[in-house]
């Protein structure tokens, strides 16, 4: 695609979990729990509150279509601020210096005062039906040119356990939000520049790492489309796929509106009747289920609801994700039927009651009741008469899919979102705070140093700058060890223990170390390493691990072992000359059993072979 031509204009906002010992707004601990470990369950009906200006968001107007009852998990780490029986703690003042420290390393100017204010939030990942969130630095600049606009940190959100029911472990983990210009014009330059914020952050040493921990919002328009967010985009891989494919989707949103425009195709919103009777008999177990069966006609739209507008989703997704906000399941449309348990015949009844032509096409919604049914109804036809209307593309807020693709969620909030928080007090940045605060070495220059001091490959020293493992690196350093063999041991055999299903994560940094020091002292070769990490990685000590291995071997008794595999195997040398000492290594090593420098053993060896072939 002219990416170009097509006036593509994209922004990200990462959020990213801060790595401190307490919350945003209590004093309770940042660590995740098992979900069977809750020590109590409490449920709540969440509702959208008035505005300052009398408005209520229209994101929470969406959200309150349907009545729900969400219910939370309690833990021994959590407490009354997070179940909203408690006012808050003061914010968080290490949280709050490590936001200063990523707004210095963007060249960001503070605010005088953070003033903490509540986001009107009501789909249940919040108790209280608002996350905290303070903006803390402006006016940033990326390599390429572009901007950060803001800083702000907010309270995580609760994590969602099943539907309803969230988990209350998550919910206040101080979070950073860092929102940029819509300054990108391709795929490409938003994964870049998303990379390049990620390792901004990672460079603090003070954010959360793993799955879940980071998560970045793509805002997306194309010049004849709207600006829409797509939310939860979780693996940095994918977020060039998600920006190509909805640009994809409002093309074809477009190009749907247009047709719809020359086929004079309609929407009447009195048009929707109740059909529960048609399909008494129906063999649907979705319908059979259903108190109540509304159907609309929409003049004009037979194929093009059915139409793909991005992989694995059409139009016709489009307008289920609008009527599941009532509690359906979602639609049948007569773009896919018959399927789904409804028949040839059933469909023809239906378009005969409707007075449907060919070029018409019917959506079924299925209720639990008469307002279930009914609000479902009206949500399908808002969502076609905006298919066929001049922004045929909504503004709306869409979550992302695990293919790329992505599904609606509610419309994008207004003004009428943000209030103030009368339970926290105003935090002072003044000059003496802000000019204390020191910036770290990025990551892509630690690599550089690596590279240059310690002779390092490149590739292994950008590895290790983005790995988790980097502080044990750096102690290894400071204890001596050789970084060659540290860096080795981190990124290589971790990999092949991992690859065989050795539970890596059970390998403690201090294991590490003891096992690089016993390898620096001799009392352990180099090859003894993966047996060593092995051992402890199945649950035995260090000191245990050390001991299973073969008793250190001389010299002396070395070459006397040497030469007896060699005596033993005279017939082989003879045969394999030089290209014996490969498969003799193997051989010599596993009789030391890991207490010997493979070096030593090939040096040996290699004398030894030579002196056999050899004439005398």
């Amino acid at each position: 695609m002219d990416y170009k031509a097509l006036g593509l204009v994209a922004g990200i906002e990462i959020h990213q979990q801060l790595d401190t010992k307490e919350k945003l707004f209590c004093h309770c601990s940042t660590t995740l729990r098992e979900i069977g470990e809750h020590k109590g369950e409490f449920s709540r009906y969440l509702r959208a509150t008035v505005s300052e200006m009398g408005e209520i968001d229209r994101a929470a107007k969406e959200e309150m279509k349907s009545d729900r009852m969400f219910q939370y998990y309690a833990y021994d780490t959590t407490c009354l601020v997070e179940n909203d029986e408690e006012p808050p703690a003061p914010m968080n003042d290490e949280a709050l210096s490590i936001c200063l420290t990523i707004g210095k390393m963007f060249g960001m100017t503070p605010v005088p005062q953070v003033h903490t204010m509540r986001k009107l939030v009501i789909d249940g990942s919040n108790t209280s039906g608002f996350q905290r969130t303070a903006l803390v630095a402006f006016s940033g600049a990326l390599p390429d040119g572009g901007q950060i606009e803001t800083i702000c940190l907010e309270e995580e959100a609760a994590q969602r356990v099943k539907d309803e029911v969230f988990s209350l472990d998550r919910l206040g983990i101080p979070l950073i939000e860092i929102t940029t210009a819509p300054c990108m014009h391709t795929p490409e330059d938003v994964q870049k520049v998303a990379e390049y914020i990620g390792m901004v952050l990672r460079s603090t040493g003070k954010v959360k790492r793993g799955l879940g921990t980071i998560r970045q919002d793509v805002n997306i328009s194309i010049a004849a489309g709207a600006r829409v967010e797509i939310k939860g985009v979780q693996e940095l891989d994918l977020i060039a796929e998600v920006v190509r494919r909805e640009v994809q989707r409002q093309q074809n949103l477009l190009a749907i509106r247009d047709e719809l425009k020359k086929r004079g195709a309609s929407v009447d919103a009195t048009a929707g009747i109740e059909v529960t009777a048609l399909f008494k008999d129906t063999r649907s177990t979705v319908l059979k289920k259903a108190k109540k069966i509304h159907a609309i006609v929409l003049k004009g739209f037979a194929g093009l609801v059915g139409r793909e507008i991005q992989p694995e989703r059409r139009l016709g997704s489009e307008m289920s994700d609008y009527a599941k906000k009532c509690g359906v399941g979602g639609i049948f449309h007569t773009d896919e039927l018959p399927a789904y348990g409804v028949t040839a015949e059933e469909v023809a009844l239906l378009r005969s009651h409707m007075h449907a032509g060919e070029q018409d096409c019917i959506i079924l919604v299925a209720g639990a009741n008469e307002k279930q049914a009914s609000c479902a109804i009206s949500q399908v036809i808002t969502r076609a008469r905006i298919a066929l209307s001049e922004k045929a593309v909504p503004e709306e807020t869409r979550k992302m899919l695990e293919s790329g693709s992505t599904a609606y969620m509610r419309p994008l909030p207004g003004a009428a979102r943000m209030y103030p928080e009368t339970d926290v007090l105003p935090v002072v940045i003044d000059a003496r705070r802000w000019d204390a605060v020191n910036i770290p070495e990025l990551l892509t220059a630690k690599a550089e140093r690596f590279v240059a001091t310690f002779g390092i490959e490149k590739n292994y020293a950008l590895q290790l700058a983005a790995s988790e493992k980097l502080p044990l690196f750096e102690r290894a350093i400071q204890e001596g060890i050789k970084p060659k063999l540290a860096v080795f041991t981190i990124l290589s055999t971790t990999t092949e223990l991992r690859r065989d299903g050795v539970d890596v994560a059970k390998i403690s940094d201090q294991a590490y170390l003891d096992t690089w020091h016993a390898v620096e002292s001799g009392k352990a070769a180099r090859e003894a390493i993966p047996d060593l990490l092995r051992s402890i990685a199945a649950g035995t000590t260090f000191s245990e691990a050390l001991g299973a291995l073969a008793p250190a071997v001389s010299r002396e008794e070395l070459e006397r072992i040497v030469r007896k595999i060699i005596a033993d195997r005279r017939d082989f040398i003879a045969q394999k000359g030089k290209g014996a000492l490969g498969p003799l290594m193997g051989v010599v090593m596993a009789e030391v059993r890991g207490s010997v420098d493979g070096k030593v053993v090939s040096e040996i060896l290699k004398k030894e072979i030579d002196a056999a072939i050899t004439p005398e």
